[in-house]
């Protein structure tokens, strides 16, 4: 089969099509014929050398794919041949064949494509597990999404809306805030002319908000703190702004505060099929009636994965970038 394989750490251009053999199978899984894969930025962390792989992961980089079920075990599942899911993956989502556990397969939302599917897995197992389930967003409580024009943004922002909830996000520019505004953000805040903290403040009549998800860490850990409501929740998962951050604990004690951080790659298999499970139940159905939706912003195909890599690390985008393999 066709992959896109790290030749070496570094730059895009160490991603080259090669061939390498078709996946070996685990008991569980299933042999996924790509239709279209995802770029996420631990992929982009994996090509320069700094996500390692899981044990037993596929080396080619990629953590999503939507395509035809054509093989594997499919005892005891829901699928058959044929039938056309979603997945999310260790690895190995940049070929022309992927394996899948079944339990991390869904199938592919009516009305939506291959390539729209594709989108999905990596965003929604990810939001899901930290805003809902970590953080524990719930009722009339509100969320700050920091990042919000990425595909993790732009997933959280609709989801928390059209679940009935106020949503604030920050971006980059005026371009980047009107799409997040569209998207289902009351309110998007430029984050290189606003401060981010003030403007929460006085949407929420100076309580704050309930959660954060925080893709930036650093600098902003110790801001968040002090725009977060009592008993607020911040669910961080990525450090594009730095690992290290001076915070004030004793506001997390006086003010009962949880700062929580997760990686979904290297969780066990059970654990993202509970996630999937959750997804096909609450989720699929605002998919399926249109109410939440993909957002790609461009794909190029599986030869172009250097290319695909370099317009992410850009940072110019709004939603997702994807590749389209078949």
């Amino acid at each position: 089969m066709r992959a896109i394989e790290i030749t070496q750490p570094g730059k895009p251009d160490v991603l080259q099509l090669c061939e390498r053999p078709m996946p070996i199978l685990k008991p569980g899984e299933l042999m996924i014929r790509v239709h279209a894969a995802g770029i996420n930025r631990p992929d982009v962390l994996q090509r320069m050398g700094h996500y390692p792989v899981p044990p037993g992961a596929s080396d080619l980089p990629g953590l999503e794919v939507a395509g035809e079920i054509v093989g594997g075990d499919l005892s005891g599942t829901p699928f058959k041949e044929g039938d056309m899911v979603c997945a999310l993956v260790q690895g190995g989502g940049y070929a022309e064949y992927c394996a899948a556990p079944a339990g991390q397969c869904l199938p592919i939302p009516a009305g939506l494509s291959p390539l729209e599917a594709a989108c999905l897995p990596e965003n929604y197992f990810t939001v899901w597990t930290n805003v809902f389930d970590r953080a524990g967003l719930k009722d009339d409580e509100t969320l700050l999404v920091q990042g919000g024009s990425s595909g993790i943004g732009v997933t959280a922002i609709q989801l928390a809306a059209a679940l009935g909830h106020r949503v604030f996000a920050t971006a980059g520019s005026a371009e980047k805030c009107a799409a997040c505004v569209e998207l289902g953000a009351e309110r998007a805040i430029n984050y290189k002319d606003e401060d981010f903290v003030q403007v929460v403040k006085e949407l929420t009549g100076g309580k704050g908000v309930d959660v954060v998800l925080d893709m930036v860490a650093g600098d902003y850990l110790p801001r968040e703190i002090t725009c977060l409501a009592d008993d607020g929740r911040i669910a961080l998962i990525a450090l594009l702004g730095g690992a290290k951050a001076t915070i004030d604990l004793g506001e997390v004690l006086r003010r009962r505060l949880v700062i929580s951080g997760s990686t979904l790659r290297p969780r066990s298999v059970a654990f993202k099929a509970d996630i999937a499970a959750s997804l096909l139940k609450q989720v699929w159905p605002l998919l399926e009636q249109g109410k939440i939706r993909p957002v790609i912003y461009k794909t190029f195909p599986l030869a172009q994965a250097a290319e695909a890599h370099a317009l992410m690390e850009s940072s110019t985008h709004v939603g997702k970038i994807m590749l389209q393999v078949l």
